[in-house]
């Protein structure tokens, strides 16, 4: 009778569920370190996003989650808009000006297809409700997640089929830009490189923290990335000021950004979407390969390379997106320029798009 007891305290001691909040960081930040090492020994961008994400989701998945405080997400979400800014120059309005059309159906084309393969999805009866549509929208998240609940949907898969599409997406898009050649990142060449201006870094740290505080205080859809960026935007268009941020700052910042994303897989929501997850991947994978038909047709219109063409349609999250993209060698302005104008596209009419087909789904 010892033994079993002793051996149960053993087996007990050993699940992540069971550990103090101290013990599961301890574990959690060496294994996103050792992960992300791996991934940048393989030469794979974003592997100071993919690392930590990766790390969060293993442990999760044994309900071994750890609180990511919500100002701390907010201030890193912050960095990640103010790196955005340093990256997009300011010619990048007299070029979405003067290349509308292909931005317009470039973002119409990734929400129209998400659309119709979460209304094929909800009829075939594997989610309830307007699940399958709400949680079929590409990108903005969070906002879809919290607004879905208000119009009847399950809010747990609709977080499951979002961040689930997220991680696919930051994977896909990751593998991708290594197969072509576009891998390594100047976060991780000159990691702890020093600034070349302290003044530019205070300042760029204040854009972050004014703008994302700023945006979640207005309730701001995706305020505290967008803010912190049109912020930096601005700064850099009306005033002579530089911005710049340390490769130390972005790696946490990044770090701190896969956590959030990784530690929304909980046990119970896993175990709550294990049914449906092959109908949810599939749906997931087809929209990935639609995206990238997409791609491939903006690049013969454009003639942007192939990775800065899947990239702008890939209907991963903004965040993660912009974070590979600044880690492989791709027309960064072009890139963001379609996704916020996605973003901002399915803030608008993605509500009332999926309360349109969900009217058509058979009761």
């Amino acid at each position: 009778m010892s033994d079993t007891t002793e051996r149960a305290r053993t087996l007990g001691a050993l699940r992540p569920q069971t550990w103090p909040i101290s013990r599961r960081w301890l574990v959690l930040v060496p294994l996103s370190f050792a992960l992300a090492v791996l991934l940048i020994l393989m030469k794979l961008p974003a592997a100071l996003l993919l690392g930590p994400m990766a790390a969060a989701i293993l442990m999760a998945s044994q309900d071994g989650t750890v609180r990511i405080a919500p100002p701390v997400f907010v201030t890193y979400q912050g960095i990640v808009g103010a790196m955005i800014a340093i990256n997009l120059p300011v010619s990048i309005f007299p070029e979405m000006a003067t290349d509308w059309p292909v931005f317009l159906l470039g973002t119409l084309s990734t929400l129209l297809a998400s659309s119709l393969l979460g209304w094929l999805l909800s009829r075939s009866g594997a989610l309830p409700g307007t699940t399958a549509i709400w949680g079929s929208s590409p990108g903005a998240a969070t906002v879809m997640t919290l607004m879905s609940e208000q119009f009847g949907a399950d809010m747990r898969l609709v977080a499951f089929m979002q961040y689930m599409r997220v991680v696919a997406c930051a994977v896909v898009a990751t593998l991708v830009s290594r197969f072509l050649g576009h891998g390594g990142g100047s976060v991780t060449e000159h990691f702890f490189a020093a600034p070349a201006s302290w003044t530019a870094v205070a300042t760029a740290v204040a854009i972050a923290l004014i703008g994302a505080y700023a945006g979640v205080r207005l309730k701001i859809p995706g305020g505290a990335m967008l803010t912190p960026m049109v912020l930096g935007m601005l700064l850099k268009v009306f005033t002579p000021l530089d911005l710049e941020l340390p490769p130390l700052l972005l790696a946490v910042s990044y770090a701190v950004v896969g956590w959030g994303i990784g530690m929304r897989f909980s046990a119970s929501v896993l175990r709550y979407a294990g049914r449906v997850f092959p109908r949810v991947l599939t749906s997931i994978l087809a929209l990935i390969l639609i995206c990238g038909g997409f791609g491939t047709i903006l690049m013969l219109v454009t003639g942007v390379d192939p990775l800065t063409a899947y990239l702008a349609t890939s209907p991963g999250g903004a965040d993660s997106v912009a974070i590979i993209a600044a880690s492989s060698k791709v027309n960064m302005p072009f890139v963001m320029t379609m996704q916020i104008a996605r973003f901002l596209c399915v803030l608008i009419a993605g509500p009332a798009l999926a309360r349109l087909l969900s009217k058509s789904r058979p009761g």
